[in-house]
This record gives structure tokens, C-alpha cells and sequence, in this order.
């Protein structure tokens, strides 16, 4: 009877444990079981160089949401962003994206400057003027090199 109960509790302890930490991979590594907390808008960008899926999505400095996947348009040749919005924040139509970079040689994000002018964007709906990202490496190559102020 004494080695039934140690089994018992032996066998909740390691439970609770495993519990803990599939509570910790699914917090940690921000997925969600449902996805009924986001809402989906998509980008259309010339470049989308360091940019990944997961990266976070923030306006007015605040982490609003994460970048889906990315696709390629072959028709338009554009790259294709899926942005992940929580639900409750508010984007109009006249929203500008911007792909911007934390720091020096930090990691990438996108940056939404959220409008106000226009009618709100439903999901699924495209933010129309977007921003690629800015390569800090082609710009000290040119600055490096005179050409800064040879641009066509």
C-alpha cells in the first residue's frame, strides 16, 4: 500500500512538471493553441530584407502583434507580408508599414504608424503604402566609397 501511494505521488509530480513546461514552450515561444486573438492584414513591399516570421509588428513604440509568413508575389514581383494584429487595436486604411531595424545591427521589425484619416482595415485587407527595409550595409558602401549622392 505505502509503495501505491509514492507511485501516486511520484506520477503527479511528474506531471505537473510536463504541464509546466508545455506551458512554458507555448509562453515562451508566443504560439497560440486557437489564433482567435489576432486578426490578419497584409503588406506588399519592394524589399523585406532581414524580416522573418515572428518578428514583432509595433506602433507607437508598443508591440501590437508578429509577422506572419512571407510569400512572393512572381505577378507583381513583390514580397508578401502576413501581419498578425491583436484584436481590439485599431488600423485605418491610410496606415503606413515600415520595415525598420532595432538599433545598429539589431533584429527587424515592422513598424505601423497606424493612420486615422481613412475607414478602418478589416481583416484581411492590404495596408497600402508600405516601406522596405533600409540596408545599412549598402549605404556605408556608399558612403565609404563617395557614391552617396549618385543615386538615379
Amino acid at each position: 500500500m505505502k509503495k501505491t501511494q509514492i507511485d501516486i505521488i511520484v506520477g503527479l509530480f511528474v506531471l505537473c512538471g510536463l504541464i509546466m513546461i508545455a506551458y512554458m514552450t507555448l509562453s515562451l515561444g508566443r504560439v497560440s493553441l486557437f489564433g482567435g486573438d489576432t486578426y490578419t492584414l497584409y503588406g506588399r513591399f519592394n524589399s523585406v530584407s532581414g524580416l522573418r516570421a515572428g518578428n514583432p509588428v509595433k506602433m507607437l513604440g508598443m508591440e501590437i502583434g508578429r509577422v506572419g509568413k512571407l510569400s512572393l508575389d512572381q505577378d507583381d514581383l513583390k514580397a508578401v507580408v502576413e501581419i498578425k494584429i491583436k484584436k481590439g487595436v485599431k488600423i485605418y486604411d491610410d496606415a503606413i508599414a515600415t520595415v525598420k531595424v532595432e538599433g545598429l545591427i539589431g533584429d527587424h521589425y515592422l513598424s505601423i504608424d497606424p493612420g486615422g484619416g481613412g475607414n478602418l482595415l478589416a481583416a484581411g485587407e492590404n495596408i497600402i503604402e508600405t516601406h522596405g527595409s533600409l540596408d545599412i550595409y549598402d549605404l556605408i558602401g556608399k558612403y565609404a566609397f563617395g557614391d552617396v549622392g549618385n543615386d538615379p
